[in-house]
């Protein structure tokens, strides 16, 4: 007598046709048609972008970058994270250490110290700062030290089985307190001010009109590949685990799974995503400080995963575009609401949009279909 055999669902493809569309559509638009109406097309013109558009544009998507790893987090493994921002500022200062040191003998003082370090008469470099001098070791750095930090801070919670409010609440905490640490002068990491004045990125002035396009384009190039690589994990059977996880924990455990590596490597993937975005954001803004850990950017960050949609990957990129814009003109339109504004926003879309701007959208164009 044969034993009836299981047979698994099929793999869902990485994009459909017409997301492989849409895909392609925006690489050639980010990396082809902006630098085209930037750089060629004349000031003078109608069709010309200008810098401060692409600075902008090239700002939100290191945002959305980090909208997009909260949404594998908390969207599709149910983890809300308020430390975000941490992983964010630790990318980014690993590659502000590495610019700050390509200044060299350029900087007020003429020492090939940093400036802040020479104001407060220190004769040699921190030990952390050993391989800043090393764009390869940077971008080593980047990944490794918010990855790191996530596994060592995610190892001991979830083994201890924190999770809901009080996960997000030690996240925030830990947070607090690295904004702290760095907001000392004696850490070696500038103090409140922080480091800024860039001048070159491997040895190229960093204010050129070429450079200033070539990170655009990085960071386009960057944001559409972790899109894939999120779609690719959450397809995958360990997708579905985190979605089971998400769902009931409790089941997946007496299935034979044990969720905490799971979390553990989303988690930390996560984190590194994060540290990405805050090295691509540095040379770009041109300066990096401790506020970027303040509490209220990792709140900034779950929040335009909700109001784009969490647990559809697209949806967080959205909500930091929708955000970031309206924080855009709204800080310089009507500065004193802008923090009710955003309140407002959140506590509208919890309330009337929980699947977001996108499961409102799919919602519409749903019905749209079922009366046709």
């Amino acid at each position: 007598m044969s034993t009836p055999t299981l047979k698994l669902p099929a793999r869902a493809p990485l994009l459909s046709r017409t997301g492989w569309g849409a895909w392609l559509a925006a690489l050639i638009v980010l990396c082809a048609l902006v630098p085209l109406l930037n750089l060629v097309v004349p000031a003078t013109s109608a069709f010309h972008l200008s810098d401060f558009a692409v600075a902008l544009v090239a700002k939100i998507m290191c945002y959305a970058i980090c909208a997009l790893a909260m949404d594998l987090i908390w969207g599709y493994t149910g983890i809300l994270s308020l430390g975000h921002g941490l992983f964010f500022a630790l990318g980014g200062y690993a590659m502000g250490m590495y610019l700050m040191r390509q200044i060299g003998t350029d900087g007020n003082y003429k020492s090939n110290l940093p400036d802040f370090m020479v104001f407060l008469d220190w004769k040699t470099l921190p030990w952390h700062w050993t391989f800043s001098d090393s764009f390869v070791a940077t971008l080593f750095l980047v990944v490794a030290v918010p990855g790191l930090v996530a596994f060592v801070f995610g190892y001991f919670a979830f083994r201890s089985r924190i999770k809901g409010v009080y996960f997000s609440i030690i996240t925030q905490a830990m947070t607090f307190a690295a904004m702290l640490l760095f907001f000392r002068n004696e850490t070696g990491f500038g103090g409140n001010n922080g480091f800024t004045d860039f001048k070159r990125i491997l040895s190229i002035p960093i204010a050129t009109p070429s450079m200033r396009m070539t990170l655009f384009v990085m960071t386009s190039v960057t944001l559409l590949l972790f899109f894939l690589m999120g779609r690719w994990l959450v397809n995958a059977k360990f997708g579905r685990v985190l979605q089971a996880v998400r769902d009931a924990e409790t089941r997946v455990m007496f299935s034979g799974y044990n969720p905490i590596g799971y979390k553990l490597t989303i988690w930390t993937i996560s984190a590194m995503m994060c540290g990405v975005a805050g090295a691509l954001y540095v040379p770009q803004v041109g300066i990096i400080n401790p506020s970027e850990m303040s509490p209220a950017n990792s709140i900034e960050i779950a929040i335009w995963a909700a109001v784009g949609g969490r647990a559809t990957l697209i949806g967080p990129i959205v909500g930091a575009f929708i955000v970031n814009g309206a924080k855009s003109w709204l800080t310089v339109a009507y500065p004193e609401f802008w923090l009710y504004f955003l309140g407002a926003l959140f506590i509208g879309v919890t309330l009337y949009l929980p699947d977001g701007v996108v499961g409102l959208v799919k919602k519409i164009t749903g019905m749209k279909g079922v009366a046709k």
